[in-house]
């Protein structure tokens, strides 16, 4: 995704009630050649009546403001005008409650707010911040957190003790994990998740999915083994997470690496170990987000035997991830969010669908 829209540059309006945040966040978007800053605002108030008149392609948005906060902001302009939103907190444990609100609220990324005191590291933090978004350029906002009514029944024959589900999303995986895992019955296959966060959000992200889930759900620690009936989400930030130990017996570990694809962790990682180790029990998901990480190990473990599907354009905030897995014939099935947790719990079941042609 080039940045650049149909009719010029992405143009952005940057709310945020630091000056300084503002001035930072103006200079480097700016000097981004697919991005025009049209506009700052200090609170939600200002920014809804410069939302009206600028028309803004992307909003940076702060969570913590006065007089109208980020959630409050989002929750009024959302069903208005669904402008994709990019918010930029502060890693906290207070905001990363809020911040996942404001995703729940229709906002499409997280990024951490830049450190004014980090210096040299302030470049490669704005051409994250950059590509970022450029690509929610692309985004449809889903407003609303998913409600899980419908949840799938256990299945009807004993699931496998040594099947195991890897999963990987980025932009918008918040809201398709938050729809897909309450559908997974106490008893599902052990479940090992990579979804791009920034460090300091999978924790409350998973203690939030646990709530609503029949399976346990957490953020991973480095040794865990993969247990029937617990999904397992990699911790944000500095480390991959893959596979350890031979089947039926699976552990995680956290190991050092440099990003994969612009990412750690990265979805490829996780992936390309569940291939090596688990073959033709593994079932793979790759959800909604920007990029193209996994996609490679997908094909891995398409190639080793396992079952391999990818979310389809329409019911994904952004087709970047799963779309490279279609393209290159890693995806065995291109299947919308809700039909996903039934696949991956029973590989047999439906017809592959792939496009492209799969590599030797």
């Amino acid at each position: 995704m080039s940045g650049v829209t149909s009719s010029g540059p992405v143009r952005v309006l940057i709310v945020d009630d630091s000056a300084m945040i503002r001035k930072v966040l103006s200079l480097g978007l700016a000097g981004d050649p697919g991005i025009e800053v049209v506009g700052t605002a200090s609170d939600g108030d200002q920014a809804l009546d410069m939302v009206r008149r600028l028309k803004p392609d992307v909003i940076t948005l702060d969570i913590e403001m006065p007089r109208i906060d980020g959630v409050t902001f989002l929750r009024r302009m959302m069903p208005e005008r669904p402008i994709p939103t990019v918010v930029i907190s502060s890693i906290t444990s207070e905001g990363a409650e809020v911040t996942l609100r404001a995703l729940e609220a229709g906002a499409v990324d997280i990024v951490t707010k830049p450190s004014l005191g980090i210096g040299k590291g302030l470049p490669q933090i704005m051409a994250d911040i950059c590509r970022r978004v450029r690509a929610a350029a692309g985004a449809r906002p889903v407003i609303g957190r998913p409600t899980h009514r419908f949840r799938m029944p256990a299945p009807h024959r004993p699931v496998r003790g040594n099947h195991l589900i890897v999963i990987g999303a980025s932009t918008g995986g918040v809201q398709a994990l938050s729809s897909l895992l309450p559908m997974m019955p106490q008893d599902a296959p052990g479940i090992v998740i990579v979804q791009h966060m920034p460090e300091g959000f999978t924790a409350s992200f998973a203690k939030r999915l646990d709530a609503s889930c029949s399976i346990r759900v957490r953020e991973a620690r480095d040794g865990d083994t993969v247990t029937p009936g617990t999904a397992l989400i990699a911790p944000g930030g500095k480390r991959h997470l893959v596979l350890r130990g031979r089947r039926p017996q699976f552990r995680v570990a956290l190991e050092e690496g440099a990003p994969i694809s612009f990412s750690v962790p990265s979805v490829d990682a996780l992936f390309h170990s569940a291939a090596r180790l688990a073959g033709t029990d593994c079932a793979a998901a790759l959800l909604t987000g920007m990029g193209k990480d996994g996609a490679e190990g997908m094909l891995k473990i398409r190639q080793s035997g396992g079952s391999t599907i990818a979310q389809d354009e329409a019911s994904s905030i952004v087709w970047g991830m799963p779309g490279q897995a279609a393209a290159i014939g890693a995806a065995q099935r291109i299947l919308p969010l809700q039909d996903i947790a039934a696949a991956l719990l029973d590989p047999s079941t439906g017809q592959p669908q792939t496009t492209g042609n799969m590599k030797d």
